[in-house]
């Protein structure tokens, strides 16, 4: 049997690492059971690289105030992470629907600029984005922040990078089924080391994933096709406003992934772990690839 890597995404500090396996493994067994097969997997075929609180360390401890310093900036204007986070929250409000008017109406003073670089315009964007169901715009910009730091912090990138490398070191023939933050994170990893270190990945999996975020993308060109890697398999809930585009041109130009977009993510945000692994159409996927 094939080895099963889970890479997981922010928001997990605070957490027993094998807690955050559990529920992954809990998710995905109710996923077996909609899609009427077993899941019998032995745990040493599953490995979970848990990285959750170091990245908070790095990052930031205080969330709320991080937040707020990444999406306002400060007095000097906005530095290169504030304009990233800025952008893409500006983007996602335009995907979820945010018009003009809403924005001008759901801000508290006259907003005339439109654009990242106009803190008012962004404050009255996220205010709108707020009065949606089930969206906390404080919650994408700090994930698209992780993203971020992941992106252009090496020490960041380093310290992620080094347990899932270890993770999918000696594995023959590894399942890689990553979650938002970690869908980045192990598409980067596969792109540039899958060749060089001789992995074989007969399967990724990416789950509301912001591959598909303009500036995500663009940091990223040229995107290819992971070396080593059989077939790609990203899903995501239309209603997930941090998977905010399906992995396919002109967002994400390469061929071949296999773009389901028929998710239906019970959790708060349609964002959770647990909503995208209990599909049965993903949960099967998985679990062919891994009895193979």
């Amino acid at each position: 049997m094939r080895t099963l890597v889970l890479v997981h995404g922010r928001a997990q500090e605070h957490k027993d690492p094998l807690a955050v396996k559990r529920e992954w493994l809990g998710a995905l067994d109710e996923g077996a059971h909609h899609a009427g097969r077993p899941l019998d997997l032995p745990d040493d075929r599953v490995r979970l690289p848990y990285y959750g609180q170091t990245l908070f360390d790095l990052v930031s401890g205080d969330a709320d105030r991080a937040a707020d310093v990444v999406v306002r900036g400060d007095d000097d204007g906005p530095d290169a992470e504030t304009l990233f986070v800025r952008e893409a929250l500006l983007e996602v409000a335009e995907r979820a629907g945010v018009t003009e008017d809403a924005a001008r109406e759901a801000g508290t003073e006259d907003v005339v600029e439109r654009g990242p670089m106009n803190w008012a315009w962004v404050r009255a964007t996220l205010a709108a984005l707020d009065r949606l169901p089930n969206v906390s715009a404080w919650s994408i910009a700090l994930a698209t922040r992780d993203v971020y730091q992941y992106l252009h912090n090496v020490r960041v990138r380093d310290t992620i990078e080094d347990g899932v490398r270890k993770a999918l070191d000696g594995t023959q023939g590894a399942v890689v089924v990553s979650h938002s933050l970690g869908t980045v994170v192990a598409y980067n990893l596969l792109r540039r080391e899958a060749g060089p270190r001789g992995w074989d990945v007969p399967l990724l999996v990416t789950l509301g994933s912001p591959l598909g975020v303009t500036n995500i993308s663009r940091t990223l060109r040229p995107v290819s096709w992971p070396d080593r890697v059989g077939t790609w398999f990203n899903a995501y809930d239309p209603d997930d406003l941090v998977a905010l585009r399906p992995l396919t041109a002109p967002w994400f130009p390469v061929d071949r992934i296999d773009d389901y977009g028929k998710v239906d993510n019970p959790t708060s945000n349609q964002h959770g772990i647990s909503g995208y692994l209990s599909d049965a159409r993903v949960a099967a996927t998985i679990l062919e690839a891994l009895e193979e």
